[in-house]
């Protein structure tokens, strides 16, 4: 067909779960209940850092803007989710579609960065706790943090620029429940090989590098753990990284599988299901992980609570 003939796409449909007619509101009652629980439980944190004294440590630092970067990514899925659930389909016009793409991308990379910059928290508080307090200082969890955000901002818009040139003018039926980069390339016009290849580079400081630096962090944490002489000791220094490392486990495994593993057409309702991990269960995850394992959240919350410390 010639370049004349084509009509430019102007909104996406999404189709979301199909032959899932009969539990439907199953499902959406389901997800509206986790995104309800997760969007609590992350404020909750963010709140609790913010306004409680007794959570004034680096990790609790990190831990709110994780927190935070949790409720821009479940935000952006969640709720165009359910109404493509409800509706068994959802219309998005071309410009939201590349806005929720952008959104996702940028808090999922900045959840990346933010992971990276609490496995570095660990390793001095493990590795060297007598120079902990004097090298993580105000100034340097600022630049952290800040560092991540805008690192973020920086990288992901290369690839919304990019984005933003492709044309739209066939089909424009997207097989997912939200606009992810791959079937917006597949429903692409134009030459996509600049954006796959900005994909790719940008893998590398976004994914590669921040997973080799957790790896070589818990490396030295775990030879740290083994050194120390009480079992009791052991216990209580691993007991302050496991939940990021179960964090960790859960985000970078589905993200590899998704997006590393070569995705056929068989494999549709697989990577979705996949998709739901990292967009759905892990912006859940992480407040029950590290409220239910973290003695010092649930003191504060009592505090709160009944104004008083609950022993």
């Amino acid at each position: 067909m010639s370049a004349n003939n084509q009509t430019a796409v102007l909104e996406f449909l999404l189709l979301g779960f199909r032959n899932l007619h009969a539990f439907k509101f199953l499902l959406f009652t389901l997800l509206l209940l986790v995104y309800v629980v997760s969007l609590g439980g992350n404020l909750l944190i963010v709140t609790l850092v913010l306004f409680s004294s007794l959570l004034r440590s680096p990790m609790y630092f990190f831990l709110s803007h994780l927190s935070f970067c949790d409720t821009v990514f479940s935000t952006n899925i969640l709720p165009n989710m359910l109404q493509v659930i409800i509706h068994e389909g959802s219309r998005l016009s071309v410009a939201g579609c590349i806005a929720q793409y952008h959104v996702f991308c940028f808090s999922a990379t900045t959840e990346s960065f933010l992971l990276t910059v609490m496995s570095y928290d660990r390793y001095l508080a493990i590795c060297h706790p007598l120079r902990y307090s004097a090298i993580m200082s105000l100034s340097l969890q600022v630049l952290l943090v800040a560092s991540s955000w805008l690192l973020s901002l920086v990288v992901t818009m290369t690839s919304l620029v990019l984005i933003c040139r492709l044309q739209f003018c066939g089909p424009n039926v997207i097989d997912h429940f939200f606009c992810d980069v791959a079937p917006l390339l597949e429903l692409s016009c134009s030459d996509t090989s600049l954006v796959k290849i900005e994909i790719y580079v940008c893998s590398v400081p976004i994914v590669l590098f921040p997973f080799l630096f957790i790896i070589g962090s818990y490396i030295s944490i775990f030879l740290s753990i083994v050194r120390i002489s009480s079992t009791c000791g052991r216990q209580n220094a691993f007991s302050t990284c496991s939940s990021h490392l179960t964090v960790v486990s859960l985000y970078y495994g589905t993200l590899f599988t998704v997006y590393v593993v070569p995705t056929s057409i068989s494999s549709l309702n697989l990577n979705k299901i996949l998709s739901l991990l990292y967009t759905v269960v892990t912006p859940l995850f992480n407040p029950i992980v590290y409220s239910l394992r973290n003695q010092e959240i649930k003191s504060t919350l009592g505090v709160q609570l009944f104004g008083r410390h609950r022993y």
